[in-house]
């Protein structure tokens, strides 16, 4: 069962109006936090954006669908909640793989309640420390945006290496996935 949420689940850009409800976004967050981390240091902490003014400035500050810039949502289909997960640096200088297995483990979460997800990198960081205000000594390594899916992405098989994400006539997006047997060797890469 878990295998085919992790295969189902795809990125959401687009969302519903709906908001998201504080026990949800908690029980991601818990999630988070009792994932792996290296040397079970738990560097990271978390900051949830659910109020609908910092919303908006949030969503001001996120870029979206690097293939089809025109692609991102409108502010009427923006994020009905965020999760900021932060590296605490007095604990740990760099996230090592705790910030992926954290945004994975919101994800999950957040699709097993029947939210969307889009974990984003390409964020302005010095706005959201300011808009969050985030402390110094915390670094702002991903930002989780989660709501009702408004959309329903579906996989195709890449092409020759071509893993561009596009539109079809319907305003499907189609992201490509790169074939098992061109990912995957046994015992040497041989």
């Amino acid at each position: 069962m878990i295998y085919e949420k992790i295969i189902s689940r795809r990125t959401i850009r687009k969302y519903k109006p709906k908001p998201v409800s504080k026990e949800i976004l908690i029980k991601c967050v818990d999630a988070a936090r009792l994932s792996p981390s290296g040397a079970n240091l738990q560097p990271l902490k978390y900051i949830i954006v659910n109020d609908e003014q910092l919303l908006k400035d949030v969503f001001s500050a996120t870029r979206w669908a690097g293939y089809l810039p025109e692609y991102g949502p409108s502010e009427e289909e923006m994020p009905r909640a965020y999760i900021a997960i932060l590296l605490d640096k007095t604990i740990r200088q760099t996230p090592g793989h705790d910030v992926g297995i954290a945004a994975m483990s919101i994800s999950m979460v957040a699709y097993d309640e029947g939210l969307g997800s889009c974990i984003l990198g390409a964020i302005d960081r010095t706005r959201l420390r300011e808009i969050l205000k985030v402390p110094e000594h915390l670094d702002i390594s991903l930002l989780v945006a989660l709501g009702y899916p408004a959309e329903s992405p579906v996989i195709d098989e890449a092409r020759k290496g071509d893993i561009k994400y596009w539109l079809d006539e319907e305003g499907i997006l189609h992201v490509p996935k790169r074939p098992l047997e061109e990912v995957l060797r046994w015992n040497t890469y041989e």
